[in-house]
């Protein structure tokens, strides 16, 4: 079974080193479903994973002057209380209890479908944005927006483990459509990186963190992630996003049903 975990961390880590997109959408719902972990343990586990690989990128982007540190100090005001928030909800819920695990198995099949269709209008809404700039905020309006963004994925990302990637990078373009896609890509993975390692920490407190089932993923994740950034610029985006949506579209019908 470890081997099987190596491998399954090897495949989600090349799809998210190709799209940038799917690591929580995908990893989650493979582990409740294909392996029988429970909704709960997997979302923690996912997170404490999350926050490891997203480390990792957050330096590369940083050595590359990628990452809007005033937008991620501000999604991290409202991420961060928000995990804190949602942890003691989780608590008061029972821990590990079925109707926990039902309620985590719901919000995972939600949050995947807001990644689908974050993944298959991204850019429509982006090009929406673009041609009503009346309609973008900007001064304190857009840093209170912001921070409200950031409390509602911090909900989301701890409860479920899913919307820290495709969901965040879709509120960003929204939200600053001037900002360089290379930026969007580094300011979300860097926001994520202390909201997932908070989530994490609130998930090791409730007992939902799988240690060696993590090292498993880990293991094959990492050469995983650097395989697939090599090959991004060889595989057509769009057909990639493609077969990411239709991935993730049956899954969380599976999640459902």
């Amino acid at each position: 079974m470890t081997l099987t975990y190596i491998i399954s961390g090897f495949a989600v880590g090349t799809l998210v080193g190709l799209t940038g997109v799917g690591g929580g959408s995908l990893m989650t719902p493979l582990l409740t479903l294909l392996f029988g972990v429970s909704p709960a343990v997997a979302v923690g586990t996912d997170l404490a994973f999350a926050s490891i690989t997203k480390a990792t990128g957050t330096f590369t982007h940083r050595l590359r002057g990628t990452v809007e540190w005033n937008v991620v100090r501000l999604l991290c005001y409202g991420a961060l209380p928000a995990a804190l928030l949602a942890t003691l909800a989780l608590k008061n819920f029972g821990g590990l209890s079925k109707e926990l695990g039902q309620i985590i198995r719901y919000s995972i099949a939600t949050s995947v479908f807001l990644t689908v269709i974050a993944i298959l209008y991204r850019s429509k809404l982006m090009a929406w944005i673009n041609a009503h700039p009346e309609r973008q905020l900007h001064g304190k309006k857009l840093a209170v927006a912001t921070v409200i963004a950031g409390a509602v994925l911090g909900i989301l990302v701890t409860i479920s483990s899913i919307g820290a990637g495709a969901i965040g990078a879709t509120i960003l373009v929204l939200l600053y459509p001037k900002m360089p896609a290379a930026h969007v890509a580094g300011t979300d993975i860097a926001y994520a990186v202390p909201l997932t390692a908070i989530a994490a920490i609130g998930h090791w407190w409730l007992g939902s963190i799988n240690w060696e089932l993590l090292g498993s993923l880990l293991l094959g994740s990492v050469p995983g992630i650097t395989l697939g950034s090599l090959a991004a610029k060889a595989v057509p985006e769009k057909l990639l996003r493609g077969i990411l949506a239709t991935t993730l579209t049956l899954v969380a019908c599976k999640l459902v049903l």
